[in-house]
């Protein structure tokens, strides 16, 4: 294990741009303004299902202030968004939900392009709606593709290794259970919005809330090709982020919309959606239906593995749909297990369609793992503590789907939670301990042909650093990683680093923020870029010192020969000499880091991180009998990160998991009712606030992984994983009620009490 004392990297270095935040100088969505821009709005659908009979635009066209009124009828054929490529940005004929484009304005003000809208007159014939995912499968139910024969999408899901039918039978304990999990919302604070507008030859520039500018740019390049640019340019300019959670994993009708009407009315079209409107047409985390099934032998040895899902699909296809490959992470190799079956279904139905979320479909299956974990433990009588040390993983394992386990610190995690909670020591009336692990991706996903991302570095003549970078920051401080990481390898301090990441016109290539890849991917990329400028610089020191390259050390702005003082110098007056020489050199790099992980095959496996990322969380709750009410007393959440770049930063990144996970364990839902959202705002949609912020311990194990920056995995989703089976787990051992519905509010608790009080004593 490779932790040596470092300069940069291990230092709790605040962020980088918190200075601009907290002083109101970050330049958001909402701050751009353009010369000549005008505001776009969009008619959303008033069914969830239903034949669009008629429209009529021609009062909003009339109305002084309009500059366009796009329909359905003004979008080009070949203009599709999303997974299967199945959702029109304007829809007509049919809509197939409530968040249904159906309509867009362009005009001179917000409020004149809301007025144009209300002029629009549409006569609707509704028609049957689907919103139940288990009901859509049955035959006769209606569906809400004509095109399609069925309302179950044709995606491979399926897993199955081993023997799960002998190792049932030979198992000495067994359980099952049926869970679901419900809608929420990302609930970014910085709500959605786009600016789109064309040059003098067609050429468009977009400043749009993306993840994923390199992939956002394909898909833009694509909506011109169908509107009859081809060969133009398309160029994503990202503004800071106010949080992303996954939400902008794709892209959306919105962005589509402004760049037809910025085309069809010739000025920069802005888009901006209000709060409403982005808990309606921004998507949610894929709701599901769990049954799984899992056994041990008499020791605690898991056996097997049994999971079936179904899970809600929406409307439309977007990359929710995917959510299956990342379950299937947890539900093969979280511990040791020998023989699993694993079949999910994605089923069209009229509600909001899905979208990628923190954790990526992990949250869901965990939740139902680990709750299992802890019937399975009691029904065998071991301590639900030793029960997962039993089954944990441990370095160099190969799991049965593939996963090449490099480095790994669940016992530590286990061993940090237990000591941090005193889970042992006497407890009040109503107060429980619940644990949970979990295992998440750590070096990479291979979810596209590519999981690489791009660096360019650049360093002038006084020592100051560009790094161009592919990487995505919307908050979560890849700027100070990437700063810490090339300031470290060219002894360099944080502030002689200035982070790019903004444009595709000057950033390179990169997959996007997704899967807790930034840290080791981009990290990795920006190392790459460093060391081919470091090379150059020390070739050039030693011939200025007269020694080998090996000899010399770059530290804190200065190149020297340790025990030499006569061998030392700035660095900057070296670049100076190195540009100044006959044979001056510039000192640029580029590099692309494309890890070696592997997608997954037919048969679903394949070693899709490079690394993996594991933690154990625990949680102390008080339950009232009286009310149902949970309250969190203490939650001690430990991760295994190989290396904290910056523990400062990890541990926001673990708090904010936490406290996001605790609103997913315990209060938030998207309500809706024959698909229509009912809570599509902050006072009824019900998140955890810096109110209800609970102590919270990060421990943090470092394990160094040899793949890793520096030895770091990435850790960005983890911390709100394993949440919701941590609580419910508590719950139980408070007072003895399971509940296996999300979220577990104070009526479910509340009528599993009264129901355990009518079940006999055995």
């Amino acid at each position: 294990m490779n932790l040596k004392e470092l300069n940069v990297v291990g230092k709790r270095i605040p962020k980088l741009d918190a200075a601009k935040k907290a002083m109101g100088r970050a330049e958001y969505i909402q701050d751009i303004k353009l010369p000549g821009m005008v505001y776009g709005k969009i008619l959303y659908s008033r069914y969830a299902h239903a034949n669009i009979v008629k429209m009529d635009t021609s009062r909003a066209r009339a109305l002084p202030g309009v500059l366009c009124v796009l329909t359905g009828d003004d979008v080009p054929k070949k203009m599709r968004m999303g997974f299967y490529k199945d959702n029109p940005p304007l829809k007509k004929g049919k809509v197939c939900s409530f968040r249904d484009e159906v309509a867009a304005v362009a005009a001179i003000s917000p409020e004149i392009a809301k007025t144009a809208l209300d002029m629009i007159e549409i006569q609707y014939e509704e028609l049957p709606g689907i919103f139940d995912p288990e009901k859509a499968m049955e035959p006769d139910s209606p569906l809400v593709h004509d095109y399609h024969k069925t309302n179950v999408l044709n995606l491979p899901w399926k897993l199955h290794y081993g023997d799960v039918e002998k190792a049932e039978k030979e198992s000495a304990f067994v359980v099952e259970e049926r869970f679901t999990t419900q809608w929420v919302s990302h609930c970014c604070l910085g709500t959605s919005g786009a600016i789109a507008l064309f040059d003098s030859s067609n050429n468009l520039t977009i400043y749009t809330n993306t993840q994923i500018p390199s992939l956002a740019q394909k898909d833009f390049l694509e909506s011109l090709k169908a509107m009859g640019l081809e060969n133009k340019r398309a160029r994503v300019i990202k503004p800071i982020i106010g949080g992303g959670f996954g939400s902008k994993l794709d892209t959306y009708a919105y962005e589509h919309i402004a760049i037809l009407l910025a085309h069809a009315c010739r000025r920069p079209v802005k888009i901006l959606f209000d709060r409403v409107e982005e808990f309606k047409a921004i998507s949610t985390r894929q709701p599901t239906v769990i049954y799984i099934k899992q056994g041990c032998d008499k020791n605690g040895k898991l056996t097997f593995r049994d999971m079936r899902m179904v899970l809600d699909n929406g409307a439309y296809t977007s990359w929710g749909a995917t959510t299956p490959s990342v379950m299937m992470m947890p539900i093969t190799s979280l511990y040791r297990v020998e023989n699993v079956r694993y079949e999910a279904k994605c089923v069209y139905t009229n509600n909001t369609y899905s979208q990628a979320m923190r954790g990526y479909g992990n949250p869901q299956a965990t939740f139902a793992i680990e709750s299992t974990i802890d019937m399975l433990a009691q029904k065998a009588g071991i301590d639900r503590v030793e029960m997962r040390r039993i089954n944990r993983n441990q370095p160099g394992d190969l799991t049965p789907q593939g996963f090449k386990i490099s480095s790994c610190g669940l016992s530590e995690c286990i061993d940090a939670v237990e000591k941090e909670m005193d889970i042992k020591g006497p407890r009040e009336k109503g107060v429980g301990f619940g644990i949970a692990s979990l295992i998440h991706v750590g070096g990479g996903a291979r979810i596209y042909k590519s999981d690489g991302c791009g660096a360019i570095l650049k360093m002038d003549d006084y020592g100051k650093v560009d790094i161009f970078t592919g990487g995505t920051d919307m908050g979560q401080g890849l700027d100070n990683i990437t700063a810490q990481i090339v300031a470290e390898e060219l002894g360099l301090l944080v502030e002689d680093i200035n982070v790019v990441h903004s444009d595709t016109d000057v950033c390179p290539w990169d997959v996007g923020a997704h899967a807790s890849r930034s840290t080791f991917v981009a990290g990795n990329a920006a190392l790459g870029a460093a060391k081919k400028v470091k090379a150059v610089i020390l070739e050039e020191a030693a011939k200025t010192f007269g020694v080998s390259p090996d000899q010399i050390v770059m530290k804190a702005r200065n190149i020297f020969v340790p025990g030499d003082a006569e061998k030392t110098m700035p660095i900057d007056k070296l670049l100076r000499k190195v540009h100044f020489s006959p044979q001056g050199k510039m000192l640029m790099a580029d590099y692309f880091y494309d890890p070696d992980n592997e997608n997954m095959g037919k048969d679903m496996k394949g070693n899709m991180s490079v690394t993996y990322a594991f933690g154990a969380h625990g949680v102390k709750v008080r339950v009232d009998e009286e009310t149902g009410k949970v309250e969190v007393l203490d939650y001690v959440a430990a991760h295994d990160v190989g290396r904290a770049i910056n523990p400062l930063l990890l541990e926001g990144q673990v708090y904010g998991g936490v406290v996001m996970g605790l609103g997913y364990a315990l209060t938030e839902e998207v309500v809706t009712r024959d698909g229509k959202n009912m809570n599509p705002n902050f006072r009824d949609y019900k998140l955890f606030t810096a109110k209800d912020a609970v102590r919270i311990k990060a421990p943090v194990v470092e394990t160094y992984d040899e793949y890793g920056p520096f030895g770091a995995k990435g850790i960005g989703e983890p911390g709100c994983v394993p949440t919701a089976p941590a609580v419910a787990n508590a719950i139980y051992d408070a007072v003895g009620v399971r509940i296996t519905t999300l979220p577990i509010t104070p009526e479910k608790v509340l009528a599993a009490l009264k129901e355990k009080k009518k079940r006999p004593l055995n």
